[in-house]
């Protein structure tokens, strides 16, 4: 067997978390719109409404008027709800994540949620997916069962940039004062860029990030540093890269051994195993072990999907 059922008893936890988890993100979500705050502040003969920001931005709402009581009212009003929404899931949560470790409802490698919850605590979750071997934790919870250890095991995990949307990325990426490489440090702090290799980052534990990319198409700027610090990543070029960038995605949750819980966000299972049977047959310079692994996975991929286990 290339995968096992998860127990009854850890089946139902993973429910239960994804129940809480799902709702946490959203109110999240929601809440980011009222991060900062709203005041009143006199200038001569009249009142200005101020909005603040987390980055110590400020900007004029307007004069003091009915309409701008009204703004300033309907702003504390929901932002007192969806904090008070958001104070009462945390003990959900922590409590949530108690009981997967004890039920061992996940096994997704601890650094993998920790670089997870890194990227979406920084706002860069949605410019990365998850794409190569580290996918099939995402499709496994999704699914129920335990893959065996044979077909998962790596040292690294691969996040595709999407050069799409790299207006948006520039601008997210201002927003926490720090280049990809101190994102990823927020994870492990031990994590370095290599030397030979400006797309990878390791940790003290030999750990790797290597960051893909697109070939070049219309004006996606090339060669490209996630940011002006000499030290950040440069993603890679990568054959075939673009048939994953305009895949369609799968989004799911992954939990770690310790019971912590993140948003994986990769391709869709199918895009999964058409292009593990491409690297499998047809990809150069590709050694035997990594194709007789490639076509594992996408076999066990499609039996999932054939045996209506997972759907995508």
């Amino acid at each position: 067997m290339d995968y096992l059922l998860l127990s009854d008893n850890a089946a139902r936890q993973v429910i239960d978390s994804t129940t809480v988890f799902d709702e946490f993100m959203r109110v999240k979500a929601q809440a980011q719109p009222y991060a900062g705050g709203m005041y009143w502040k006199r200038e001569g003969a009249y009142e200005y409404l101020v909005k603040t920001y987390p980055d110590n931005r400020q900007s004029r709402q307007g004069r003091r008027s009915p309409e701008t009581e009204k703004i300033y009212e309907d702003f504390t009003t929901r932002k007192q709800a969806v904090e008070s929404r958001l104070q009462s899931l945390r003990p959900a949560l922590i409590e949530a994540e108690r009981m997967n470790k004890a039920l061992k409802a996940g096994r997704t490698p601890a650094i993998v949620v920790a670089l997870l919850q890194a990227l979406e605590a920084a706002g860069m979750g949605p410019h990365f997916t998850v794409v190569g071997t580290h996918a099939l934790y995402a499709y496994e919870t999704a699914a129920g069962v335990r893959i065996v250890q044979g077909a998962l095991a790596t040292q690294d995990v691969d996040l595709l940039w999407d050069a799409r949307k790299r207006v948006q990325f520039f601008t997210d990426l201002g927003r926490t004062e720090t280049s990809m490489l101190g994102v990823l440090q927020r994870a492990d702090p031990s994590f370095q860029r290599m030397a030979d290799q400006k797309e990878t980052a390791i940790n003290a534990k030999g750990f790797e990030v290597d960051f893909l990319r697109r070939q070049p198409e219309g004006d996606d700027p090339h060669p490209f540093r996630f940011s002006d610090d000499e030290d950040d990543l440069w993603p890679v070029r990568t054959e075939r890269a673009c048939v994953l960038t305009s895949a369609p995605r799968f989004e799911h949750l992954v939990i770690s051994a310790t019971g912590r819980m993140a948003l994986m966000r990769t391709i869709a299972p199918q895009t999964f195993v058409e292009f593990k049977l491409w690297m499998a047959e047809k990809a150069k310079n590709r050694i035997a072990a990594k194709r007789r692994r490639d076509l594992r996975q996408a076999e066990i991929v499609q039996k999932l999907l054939d045996d209506g286990l997972l759907v995508g």
